[in-house]
This record gives C-alpha cells, structure tokens and sequence, in this order.
C-alpha cells in the first residue's frame, strides 16, 4: 500500500469537496453525493429518471418500487484520484425487494476509504499510522401510489472519521443522520407513428439532516441536494430501444453572504433560502445549478452502449466531463463500466479510471414496462 503524507488527506478532502460545493458553497461529508455506479457514470452521472436498476436508492429511491425483478443487487467498485495514489475508494452495495406489485424496500450500504497514511512527529520521526474512512447505511420504502406514479422515504445513518487519532487535532469524527423524500413516474407505452415510446420524470430531495461538526464550535451544513430530470424512450422494435435523459441538481445549502449570516441558519432555513440567497441574484442562483445529458442503446435487453456529459458554470466550480460506457445483460447478471473523460481545467479525481458495476436481478419478473 502506497504510504502518504499528511498533506494528502487535505488534498483528498479539498478535491471531495469539488462535489459538494458551488461558488464557495463547501459542505461537510461531500462523499454522499459522489455516484457510485458505473450505469449512471457512463451517462453524465445521470439517475434521477432513467429506468429502474440495482443502483436506483442513490438516485432516486422511489424508482424501486418500478423494479423489473423482485430481488435486486448491486456491487459497486470506483478508484479514486488513481493519479496520485492506489488506496483510495469508494463502494456500494444495495439489496432491493419488490414484495408487492405496488411496494418494495431496499437497504444500501456506502464506504468511502482515504488509504492508509502514515503520520511524523515534529522531527520526521514515525508517528503511526490512520485510515480515515467514511460510510453511509440506508433504508429505503418505495409505495406506489397510481399505476404510473411512486414515492419513496429514506432514512440515513452516516460517520465521517477524517481525525488523526494520537495527534494534537482537534477533527472528531461525525455521526449524524439524514433523510430522502422522492418521487417518479414512468408513463404508460403510447404509440408515436414508426416507433412506441415512453417518458419517465423524477426528484429527489437528498440528505435532508441537521448541521454537523469537524471541530467543536464550528458547524457545517451536510450536501443537502435536489435533483430533478426526465427522460423518454424510444422503442424503436422489439430489439432496439434508445434512452434519452436530462437532469438538474442544486445543493440546498445557503450561498455565502460578505456577513458571514448563512452560517447562522439552520438547515431547515437553509433550504428553503437557498433558492434566493446568491448575492449576484436571479442569474447567480441559475449558475448554481448543474445539468447533465445521458444516452442508453440497449439491443435486445442484453448489450448497452451508454454516453453522456456533465457541466457545472466555469464560476461554480467548473466541474465538466464527458462519459462513455457499455452494459452486459444476462437473465440474472448485469455487467456496467464507464469511463471519464475530463473537459475541464479543474482535475477530476475519476481521471483515467475504469469504473465498475455487478448486479443481480433475481425471482418474479414484474412487468411495467
């Protein structure tokens, strides 16, 4: 295992904050917004309305209750910052059970390892060793509640250990706990002229949970997210099927004010005025938000190819990548990668990394499709 210094566990948690902050807003715990799945990663990190998967209680738990199998699992494996280093991941694994015909649960699992670091004293003399880590277990309950329409709760525990045991630190590790509310709906197949077709549109209001802290006296708010998309399918035969989807995110975290007043908010304030706070006004508040387009061709529901593009404003972090990916189908055993390919001056920690997805699907076919 690659020994670091101490200097790198700051560079790991300042390029994760890239995905929890727009402008200047930095959140704690950013690693619950990093997409663990190779499906989703190969379309621009989009998931919020595309078709019901393994990896749906990231996205948008509501969508299980849409399930093709009863039993749904998911493995996910991602490198991280594979330039500088070789022990730092994050993976997943998810089980999903459509009990009824209009109801399942689900139970996710996220881990979030910073690799070992080795630590010195004052003279350069060793000092031990850390592995900071972080993880995240959900439990989801997905209702349908038309034939066409589903919502979804999730509850949240998660623990963030980034402090240097046996030093002068003052970092303590987080224990907190947060709160999805979802919905989704995937219309019926309607005939369209030369092809069949169908829309999909869904939300998710994630990781709704109270200010934590690093350091005591000081609270941060958790990357509170909404995202919110659609999508449509054009079912050109029985053999060819192409996916289109779109999505939006904003983080529901005050913006920064000269005055320091967003940190005296709470996080249920904090939502709410964030669709207003940006000083810049109307237009800053729309740099702050991202968008990401996603395609899928799937042939005869066994092979997919998968391409896609994210962007974030150059004056809000400037995170923009395209994505590209394929799928392997069986009756039971679904195989994902995607790969991603940066476009922006801002470094990507997924640079030059082959992610990579399992899942099973297993017992009673349902068909809503």
């Amino acid at each position: 295992m690659k020994k670091l210094g101490v200097l790198l566990i700051i560079s790991i948690i300042s390029v994760g904050g890239a995905y929890a902050q727009t402008g200047g807003i930095t959140t704690a715990t950013p690693f619950l917004l990093i997409v663990p799945d190779a499906r989703a990663g190969a379309m621009g990190d989009v998931g919020v309305s595309t078709s019901a998967d393994a990896f749906s209680l990231f996205h948008n738990p509501s969508k299980i209750a849409f399930g093709p199998r009863q039993v749904m699992i998911g493995v996910n494996y991602s490198p991280w910052l594979r330039n500088l280093t070789d022990d730092i991941f994050i993976g997943s694994a998810s089980y999903i059970n459509r009990f009824s015909e209009n109801a399942a649960w689900g139970a996710e699992f996220r881990y979030f390892s910073l690799g070992q670091i080795d630590l010195t004293n004052d003279l350069g003399q060793p000092n031990g060793t850390i592995n900071p880590n972080e993880f995240a277990l959900s439990g989801t309950y997905a209702l349908k509640l038309s034939e066409t329409f589903s919502m979804g709760v999730t509850g949240r525990y998660f623990r963030s250990n980034l402090a240097f045991t046996g030093t002068n630190s003052t970092l303590q590790p987080i224990n907190s706990f947060a709160v999805d509310v979802s919905g989704y709906y995937q219309s019926l197949e309607e005939n369209y002229g030369t092809f069949n077709g169908r829309y999909r549109i869904g939300f998710n209001i994630a990781n709704i949970g109270p200010k934590v802290s690093y350091v005591p006296g000081e609270e941060d708010f958790i990357p509170t997210n909404l995202k919110f998309g659609g999508g449509f399918d054009f079912i050109l035969d029985d053999y060819n099927v192409v996916s289109i989807n779109t999505e939006f995110t904003k983080l529901l975290v005050p913006s920064p004010q000269a005055d320091g007043s967003d940190q005296d908010k709470g996080f249920i304030s904090g939502m709410f005025s964030s669709f207003g706070d940006a000083e810049g006004g109307f237009s800053e508040e729309l740099q702050e938000v991202t968008y990401a387009l996603g395609a899928e061709y799937l042939y005869n529901n066994a092979f997919a190819l998968r391409a896609g593009y994210f962007h974030e404003s150059p004056d809000k972090g400037n995170r923009q990548f395209f994505t590209m990916g394929a799928g392997f189908k069986t009756n039971a055993l679904n195989i994902d990668l995607s790969y991603l390919i940066n476009s922006s001056d801002v470094n990507n920690p997924l640079e030059n990394s082959l992610r990579f997805s399992l899942s099973f699907d297993l017992g009673e076919i349902y068909n809503d499709y």
